[in-house]
């Protein structure tokens, strides 16, 4: 591969994460005016949410495999190919049955496309160059999720569906550089391990304390930035009458100093604090601001707030999966896959449970998932240092 080609390798993939992500959340700034023309209540936009995320759940395990098996470009193409249908039959839906199609086709998208995109970048980075590769992913995959409201939002300006076929037209866009531009990596020497061969069919191994411990956090920051983001729109809505252009600007704000805290920043913090300390200091972060967004009232208040809340979310992310990638072996795209299916089960109940609970009162979403992260703190205690943890990985693959 020429070195022209390989330039352009990352910022493909992390566009492709980019859509994938803010496909996910496109849909926010104009749910309550779907809400409206179909009559349809707060647990209905929760579940339209979380049909995305069990998707794909279901999927990512078969789709991980398929990237280490059959190769990673070829994934990442049928999930920019997949990603567009979805966002096409979203725009030309008419009924709450096609929207939820067009979830479903969401969902199975991302699984194609978040662990291939993740064993591509590790097959293509250093351990030593990892982290920062790491740190642009997750700032990919956080400013998708936070910015599609806030694009969404302004492109409603000009009619509610145009968002998603702006959406479509680009995943087809990424599609092409992806044909054009990527190359299958080869596999990188640095991620082969005596380890991951001996135990390469093993799944339990992801139920050991070394993988399950980040897994679960990995869950649970999902299931509370899920509950909290998938009724945000609806919460500024209904208790301070926010325009979608007031929702744009605040969650476009939050992505952009989420995304200036992942990409000058992470590098810095795992050099100083290490991925586990780093992981329990944003989650405190995380609690802190989303407890006080329902105490808030004033406009300032509410967009400064809103400004910080997402950047302990954000940083979480590359923690796990920088910690994870060191731990794969030559399994990246499982391992990947895994990552991926626990945040899809946070994805899940997170906006189910939200969506019940906002029915109720508007603010017991925002209670709970500060409760939530509480319970992720507590479990992230238990998350020991990597020495121990690799000597305890190695016991129990022995025995396994």
């Amino acid at each position: 591969m020429n070195t022209q080609q390989r330039r352009f390798e990352l910022p493909i993939l992390l566009f492709s994460l980019f859509l994938a992500f803010f496909g996910i959340s496109l849909v926010i700034p104009v749910m309550p005016t779907f809400m409206n023309e179909l009559s349809i209540s707060g647990s209905v936009v929760g579940s339209l949410m979380a049909v995305f995320a069990l998707t794909q759940l279901f999927a990512s395990p078969f789709t991980g495999r398929m990237a280490d098996k059959v190769g990673r470009k070829i994934t990442i193409i049928i999930g920019l190919i997949v990603f567009s249908l979805s966002e096409l039959l979203f725009g030309i839906a008419k009924n709450v049955e096609l929207l939820f199609a067009s979830r479903i086709f969401g969902g199975l998208s991302a699984a194609f496309i978040m662990p291939a995109s993740t064993a591509f970048i590790t097959d293509i980075t250093t351990i030593k160059s990892r982290p920062k590769a790491l740190g642009y992913m997750s700032a990919a995959i956080s400013t998708g999720f936070i910015i599609g409201p806030g694009i969404g939002g302004f492109l409603a300006e000009f009619g509610t569906r145009m968002p998603f076929y702006f959406a479509a037209g680009f995943g087809m866009l990424a599609c092409l550089l992806a044909v054009f531009l990527l190359k299958e990596p080869e596999r990188n020497i640095e991620n082969v391990s005596s380890t991951s061969q001996e135990n390469k069919s093993s799944i339990k191994r992801v139920f050991s304390p070394i993988f399950f411990i980040p897994l679960m956090t990995i869950f649970i920051s999902s299931f509370g930035l899920a509950a909290f983001d998938s009724l945000f729109s609806l919460y500024t809505d209904h208790k301070f009458g926010f325009t979608p252009m007031d929702i744009s600007i605040m969650i476009t704000g939050g992505a952009i100093i989420g995304a200036v805290a992942q990409v000058a920043l992470f590098d810095r913090m795992t050099v100083w604090w290490g991925e586990i300390r780093l992981v329990r200091y944003c989650l405190l972060l995380s609690i802190v601001l989303v407890f006080l967004m329902t105490v808030v009232e004033n406009y300032i208040s509410i967009m400064v707030v809103t400004f910080t809340v997402f950047v302990g979310f954000d940083l979480i992310r590359p923690a796990v999966t920088n910690y994870l990638s060191k731990l794969a072996g030559d399994e990246q795209g499982f391992i990947g896959g895994m990552n991926s299916m626990f945040s899809s089960l946070g994805m899940v109940f997170g906006p189910l449970v939200g969506g019940v609970l906002f029915d109720i009162d508007l603010n017991y979403p925002f209670y709970f998932a500060a409760i939530v992260l509480v319970i992720g703190y507590i479990f992230a205690i238990f998350w020991r240092m990597e020495r121990k943890q690799q000597q305890t990985f190695n016991e129990t693959t022995t025995e396994l």
